[in-house]
């Protein structure tokens, strides 16, 4: 809908309907691929039709909720466990779904004030809450964990005790982070769009924002385009295609940004133990399963398989002269090469920080009886993966600025061969 007002130029109107659609859209993109994802993992075979709920958490997870879990197993008996994992494939669907559904009545639009801006976003907001509100009071469930035939089932049948596991969503934590989300997705959305317009005060920083805001964004979609690649051949000539399309479905971006940051010279550390694992590729478990926790970086994966993983460094230093480039292209002609090498530093640096604290994996599980933890081979177990993430930073930092000035420099020389100007 749209009215002129009399000086001639279009207003829209950003209504309830534009809004509703826009939150159901990204609802409908994060269902579609986290329920075959689910499926996929096998999350339909689990007791008590708890697939709904399980769906409901993982869409809690995705947009950065909390959900806990508990458990109970008799006063003989005691069940502990944590999860903190975001899966980036649900989150990165829902996050373009709500970008392009923010920006779509915003086309064709040189400036829009302060007030219009903020009351469409306010719109969005107030359905997106009663979505989180919806979805975290959905995700929770109880499980009965078997304790089989083994000496876990005899202690169990000689005391007595059934061990229950269950998950819940933190609703006021999930509601908070949520909109802190949604925010910082519409404000990604309103940097990296060519067309959407600015509130006056803030088109002075269009021209240094918003090339390495759309160069940054395309680097990530470069480096999950790659990774699915990757997997759809593994998933053709290595077996497995199920796991494979699972982990396609709710983490690729996961191991595709993990691997960026790797290929960066970043380190981190983590452990596996017990029946859980890092399904992709199967190098991350075997450098990762350890007692104690280890280095995950460019080191140790040439030394569990080979110099092949050598080919990180090299993706990774043609993707970011590739953003540089993009950058300089986009943005004025009189932008100095040193202004670009620090405006994709900082650029970077951010990027590599917003990995970092999505990334990260913390997943533990166990059961203990009389005081005596971990028991049980196929209950108990654990996944930790965390960054170094001043080290990363660092380094981040250091190769957005050797990418920024060789990136800059080429742009620059082609320019002026073309006699161009400057770029969207």
């Amino acid at each position: 809908m749209s009215a002129r007002t009399s000086s001639g130029p279009v207003v829209s109107r950003h209504g309830w309907a534009h809004a509703l659609v826009t939150v159901i859209g990204a609802l409908a993109a994060m269902g579609a691929v986290a329920a075959p994802g689910l499926w996929a993992a096998g999350a339909a075979d689990l007791p008590g039709g708890a697939f709904p709920q399980v769906l409901a958490a993982t869409l809690v997870t995705a947009v950065g909720g909390t959900v806990r879990l508990s458990g109970d197993a008799g006063g003989l008996a005691g069940t502990e466990g944590g999860l903190a994992v975001i899966p980036l494939s649900v989150t990165l669907a829902g996050a373009l779904a709500v970008g392009w559904g923010f920006l779509r009545p915003l086309r064709r639009r040189a400036v829009a004030g302060t007030p219009e801006l903020g009351g469409w976003a306010a719109r969005i907001a107030v359905l997106w809450l009663l979505v989180l509100v919806g979805l975290g009071l959905a995700a929770r469930h109880t499980f009965e964990i078997p304790l089989g035939d083994g000496p876990l089932g005899d202690l169990g049948e000689l005391f007595g005790f059934r061990p229950v596991v269950g998950f819940a969503a933190d609703v006021p934590l999930t509601v908070l982070i949520g909109l802190v989300w949604l925010a910082g997705v519409l404000l990604v959305a309103l940097m990296v769009s060519g067309g959407a317009p600015l509130p006056g005060g803030l088109l002075r920083f269009q021209a240094s924002v918003r090339p390495a805001a759309r160069a940054m964004v395309r680097l990530l979609l470069a480096a999950v385009v790659i990774a699915l690649v990757v997997a759809l051949v593994v998933a053709a000539t290595r077996g497995h295609p199920v796991e494979t399309f699972a982990v396609i479905l709710l983490g690729l971006p996961n191991v595709a940004w993990l691997a960026l940051t790797v290929g960066l010279g970043a380190t981190w550390d983590g452990r596996v133990e017990g029946p859980f694992g890092l399904p992709m590729p199967q190098v991350l478990d075997e450098v990762l399963r350890t007692p104690e926790l280890s280095e995950l970086n460019l080191g140790t994966l040439v030394e569990h398989d080979g110099a092949r993983w050598w080919w990180l460094l090299v993706a990774d230093a043609v993707l970011l002269l590739a953003a540089a480039f993009v950058m300089a292209a986009l943005s004025p002609a009189d932008v100095r090469v040193r202004q670009h090498a620090v405006r994709l530093a900082v650029a970077l640096a951010l990027t590599v920080l917003m990995i970092c604290l999505m990334a990260r994996v913390s997943a533990r599980i166990g059961l203990s009886v009389l005081g005596i933890g971990d028991l049980g081979e196929g209950f108990s177990g654990e996944v930790l993966l965390t960054p170094r993430l001043w080290s990363a930073l660092g380094l981040a930092l250091l190769w957005g600025l050797a990418a920024g000035f060789a990136g800059a420099s080429a742009a620059r020389v082609l320019r002026r061969r073309g006699g161009g100007g400057t770029g969207r």
